[in-house]
C-alpha cells in the first residue's frame, strides 16, 4: 500500500507540473491568474459531481463536522494558488516556486507538534535536499529578486499549502472519504474564485477564441487539478502528512522537464543537479518510510 501511495504522490507532482503548459497558452488570451484558479476549482468540482451522480451519490453525503474541514481545505487551496501567483508577479517565478515549496517544513513542524508524527534525521536531510534541489531547478541561486512584500506573500503560499495538508490528514483520520473531501474542497475553491476573479471578464476573454481557450480551460481543471488532487488525497491515507507534502515537491522538477522538452528552454548544470537532488530526496523519504514500517 505504501508503494502505491508513493506512486500517487509522484504522479500528482508530475500532473501539477503541467500547469505551466496551460498558463503559457492561456495568458496571451487575457486569462488572469485568479481566473485560472477559479476555473481549476469549478471544472474539477463539475467532473467529480458528474461522477458522483452517475456512480456513487453517497459522495455528496458528509457529516457537518467533516464539511467544515472540506471548506477549510478549499479556502486554503485558493489562498495558496492566489498567493503563489501574486508572489510570482512581485518577485519572480523562481522565487515564488521556492517560497511555495517551503510547505514541507511547515507540515513536518505541525505534524510533530499536533499529529504526533516522528521527525527522523533522514526526513530532515531529505527535505533539506529537496529545498536545495528546488532552488537549483527553479534558478533561484544567482537570480533571486528581493521584494519584502512579495517574499512574505510567497511564504504565505507555502503556509497555506501546509495548512491544506494538515486539514486533509485530519479529515482522513476522522474517516472521511477522499473523493468527498476533494469534491467539496473544489466547490469551495470555485465559490471563492467566483467571488474574487471577475468571471464575466473571463467569459469575454474566452469568447475571443473559444475553440482554443475552452479546451485549454477544461484541461487546466482536469489535468492540473482534478486528477492530481485525487491522487494526492488518496496518498494521504497511507503516508504521514510531512512525507506526502515533501514528495509533492517533484512538481518543479516535472515543470522544468516539460519546459525543456516542449518550449526548448535550456537546462544548465544547476537544473540538472536540482533534478538529481530531488530524486535522491524522494529515495531517502522512501527509505525513511520503510524503516518506520519495520519498527
Amino acid at each position: 500500500m505504501k508503494k502505491r501511495a508513493f506512486f500517487f504522490i509522484i504522479l500528482a507532482g508530475v500532473l501539477w507540473g503541467t500547469s505551466g503548459i496551460f498558463v503559457h497558452y492561456l495568458a496571451p488570451y487575457g486569462v488572469t491568474s485568479l481566473q485560472m484558479t477559479m476555473v481549476r476549482g469549478l471544472v474539477s468540482f463539475l467532473c467529480l459531481a458528474i461522477f458522483a451522480l452517475v456512480r456513487d451519490r453517497s459522495l455528496f453525503r458528509v457529516r457537518w463536522v467533516d464539511l467544515a474541514y472540506f471548506i477549510g481545505m478549499g479556502v486554503f487551496l485558493f489562498g495558496t494558488a492566489s498567493c503563489y501567483f501574486i508572489s510570482m508577479q512581485m518577485t519572480s517565478v523562481s522565487t515564488a516556486v521556492v517560497l511555495m515549496y517551503t510547505a514541507p517544513l511547515y507540515v513536518m513542524l505541525f505534524s510533530v507538534l499536533f499529529l504526533g508524527e516522528r521527525l527522523s534525521r533522514l526526513k530532515l536531510v531529505a527535505v533539506a535536499l529537496m529545498l536545495i534541489g528546488c532552488c537549483l531547478v527553479s534558478g533561484v541561486i544567482g537570480g533571486l529578486r528581493f521584494d519584502a512584500a512579495g517574499i512574505a506573500i510567497g511564504a504565505a503560499s507555502g503556509l497555506g499549502f501546509a495548512a491544506y495538508n494538515i486539514l486533509t490528514k485530519l479529515a482522513m483520520q476522522r474517516g472521511a472519504r477522499a473523493a468527498s473531501a476533494t469534491l467539496y474542497s473544489f466547490l469551495s475553491v470555485a465559490v471563492v474564485g467566483i467571488a474574487f476573479s471577475t468571471p464575466w471578464e473571463l467569459a469575454a476573454s474566452a469568447a475571443r477564441a473559444p475553440a482554443v481557450t475552452l479546451p485549454l480551460l477544461i484541461g487546466l481543471g482536469v489535468v492540473t487539478c482534478t486528477l492530481p488532487y485525487i491522487f494526492y488525497t488518496l496518498a494521504m491515507k497511507e503516508l504521514p502528512a510531512g512525507t506526502a507534502s515533501a514528495l509533492g515537491i517533484v512538481e518543479p522538477m516535472a515543470a522544468t522537464l516539460f519546459s525543456v522538452m516542449l518550449f526548448s528552454e535550456p537546462m544548465n548544470w544547476s537544473s540538472g543537479a536540482g533534478v538529481a537532488l530531488i530524486l535522491l530526496s524522494v529515495f531517502l523519504l522512501s527509505r525513511a518510510e520503510g524503516k518506520a514500517d519495520r519498527l
